[in-house]
């Protein structure tokens, strides 16, 4: 049902997002400071920081204290306190950052290309922080469901798995996971990795190869919609070659036909990748069962749709 709120421009997301990239949160974290220092220490334009403060005090996320502005407590333990119950790291710049590439979303219906992401600096972190976040709430409960008939030290294969969270959840109930990721995520996300979390990783690229295995379980957490129909019918079938039979793959991802929401993700991927999507239930169902799966099942599981699949043959 077409929502006219939806209209309004995301204003306190660019804002708050333009502060974080030009520093002006960092710098106010550290220290308080006044309108000219800020503008003088990050060489930044007098009048626009002043404007931009200005905005994010009156929003609630700076204080004004004799002359000069620091970052407010609670929005301070938001972004740098892992242990307050309002922490959110900075999650949301990824959806900061994917605003340009839809905001040129006419050329791509044009030509169906993709924003061109080489001319951006990757924002890893914030990436990576999102996908976290976005995958804490229910992980345990997924990672129980797929783990379900296992014994204690099941062998999981957590592809993409960079963020830590599913591969978090599958080792606090006994599996053994190893991670493959690409190389920079990997090089990123291993200092994050505590002594004894039973957890490896390994940089490489799914769609050149996974690691040999066997493994119990290959698990799919939101892959499957950055590639297209080739690129799952090959990640499949690898994922067939090293599980035995009664071996299981488990996705989490968008199903399309099941409502607007996996729809629009589906937008999102056209903005953002050259091949991807969101695909149906009967599209991952034939492209699961040529790679030797049977069993396909979609769950409706902690808010997430994930289609559990066993080797057949």
């Amino acid at each position: 049902m077409p929502d006219e709120s939806l209209f309004a421009v995301p204003q306190e997301l660019l804002i708050l997002g333009a502060a974080v990239k030009t520093g002006i949160v960092e710098a106010l974290h550290g220290k308080p400071m006044t309108v000219e220092d800020l503008a003088r220490e990050l060489n930044c334009n007098a009048r626009a920081v002043w404007m931009v403060t200005e905005a994010l005090a009156e929003l609630g996320y700076l204080v004004r204290e004799n002359g000069r502005l620091r970052l407010d407590d609670q929005s301070a333990s938001m972004f740098y306190d892992e242990n307050a119950p309002n922490y959110t790291g900075f999650a949301f710049m990824h959806r900061y950052n994917i605003i340009k590439a839809w905001i040129h979303l006419p050329d791509i219906i044009r030509t169906g290309i993709p924003y061109p992401k080489e001319k951006e600096t990757p924002d890893l972190p914030f990436f990576l922080a999102s996908m976290a976040r976005s995958a804490l709430q229910g992980s345990a409960e997924i990672a129980g469901f797929c783990l379900a008939g296992y014994k204690k030290g099941a062998r999981v294969l957590d592809i993409g798995g960079g963020p830590l969270t599913y591969a978090r959840a599958f080792a606090a109930l006994g599996a053994q996971v190893t991670i493959l990721d690409l190389p920079p995520v990997v090089d990123y996300m291993s200092s994050f990795l505590k002594e004894n979390e039973n957890i490896e990783m390994l940089p490489g690229d799914f769609n050149l190869g996974l690691p040999q295995g066997p493994y119990d379980l290959v698990f799919m957490g939101n892959i499957c919609h950055i590639v297209g129909e080739s690129g799952n019918k090959g990640l499949f079938k690898k994922a067939a070659n090293v599980l035995p039979i009664g071996g299981k793959a488990a996705i989490i991802d968008f199903i399309r036909g099941t409502g607007p929401q996996a729809a629009v993700f589906g937008v999102n991927m056209l903005a953002n990748t050259p091949e991807g999507g969101v695909w149906s239930f009967e599209q991952y169902s034939t492209w699961l069962a040529e790679a030797g799966f049977g069993e396909v099942v979609l769950h409706e599981l902690a808010g997430r749709q994930l289609l559990l699949a066993v080797k057949v043959k």
